[in-house]
Formats: C-alpha cells, sequence, structure tokens
C-alpha cells in the first residue's frame, strides 16, 4: 500500500515536470513570431523529456518493494524534485508583448541547470546506494560518470561550440543508456 502511495506522488512530479517541458514547446508554437530559437533548448527540453520517461519507468519497477523507508522515499523525491526544476529552468517564462531569445535563456541559466544537473546525478547514484546499499552496476555506474562529467563540463564552460557538442554527446549517450538498460521492465 505505501508502495502505491509514494509512486503516485512520484509519478505527478514527475508529470509536472513533462508539463512544463510540453507547456514550453507549446509556447514556442503559439508564440513562434516573437521567438528566436536555438536548437540547444529544444535538445534540453527533448532529453529532459526522455530523462523523465525512463526516471519513471525506473521507479515503475520499484512497485514490489516491501520494505520502505522514510530514507528510500526521500531520495526518490530528490530525484523527482530535481527534475522538475530542471524541466522549469530549460524554457523561459513566454511574456506576451516581449520577444524572447532562446540562447539568451540558456547561457542565463546555463550554470544554474547545470548545477542542478550534477546534482540530479549525484542523487541518482546515492539511490541505489539507499535502497540498495551499493553503487549501481558497472555499466549504469559509467554512465553516471559520464552524466556527471558532461554536466561539469556544462557547469564550467561558457563556451557555445562546448555547449553545441555537449547536448550531441549527452543526447547520444542518454538514448544509449535507455536502450542498453531500460528497454525492458523487470
Amino acid at each position: 500500500m505505501r508502495s502505491a502511495i509514494y509512486r503516485s506522488l512520484l509519478s505527478i512530479i514527475i508529470g509536472l515536470a513533462v508539463t512544463q517541458i510540453l507547456q514550453g514547446f507549446r509556447a514556442r508554437l503559439l508564440s513562434h513570431a516573437r521567438v528566436r530559437p536555438y536548437w540547444i533548448t529544444q535538445a534540453w527540453a527533448a532529453i529532459l523529456l526522455i530523462v523523465c520517461t525512463q526516471t519513471w519507468w525506473a521507479m515503475f519497477e520499484l512497485r514490489d518493494r516491501r520494505e520502505w523507508e522514510f530514507a528510500h522515499f526521500l531520495v526518490l523525491l530528490a530525484q523527482t524534485v530535481i527534475l522538475y526544476l530542471l524541466a522549469g529552468l530549460v524554457f523561459p517564462d513566454s511574456p506576451e508583448d516581449k520577444p524572447i531569445d532562446l540562447r539568451e535563456h540558456y547561457f542565463a541559466q546555463q550554470r544554474r541547470f547545470f548545477a542542478f544537473l550534477v546534482v540530479a546525478v549525484l542523487v541518482s547514484v546515492s539511490r541505489d546506494l539507499v535502497l540498495d546499499h551499493a553503487l549501481p552496476d558497472a555499466t549504469n555506474l559509467a554512465f553516471h560518470i559520464l552524466y556527471l562529467a558532461l554536466a561539469m563540463i556544462g557547469f564550467i564552460s561558457a563556451r557555445e561550440w562546448l555547449h553545441k557538442a555537449l547536448t550531441i554527446v549527452t543526447a547520444s549517450a542518454v538514448v544509449l543508456y535507455v536502450t542498453l538498460l531500460f528497454a525492458r521492465l523487470r
């Protein structure tokens, strides 16, 4: 019973994160004449949609877990809240009377966004430590180390060429990660 309650709250928060991203895409569609597009912003929004879906998918695997402690729930709650905050940063608010420059917004939020991404990766690793008292398996841990390195690079550098490469590498890594580790529910 407790497991269903926990999953419901966590699913709601992930749903809110997805809603933030989809509303951002919708706002861009409706205000396209006032929006200066930037492909990196749209790419990160798509990456976050995949991450939100993968997170929900991975949490579904906990449905049969019998033993729950508050620390277990807290780490899962932290993971979903951080995803929600990332989703809230990816697109700017859409004032009706002002033009929107997605490149300007991206670099205005760059350090905050990537700081949350670093925390998200650390919380994801701590999830396995808290739930299973072990690090993730070797493949999963290798991806987490890669994500941590990419997020730290994004936090440290504001070079546009580097962020373009970072976006492509991260998108590719996320697709590979989901394909290798989460293609099938256990």
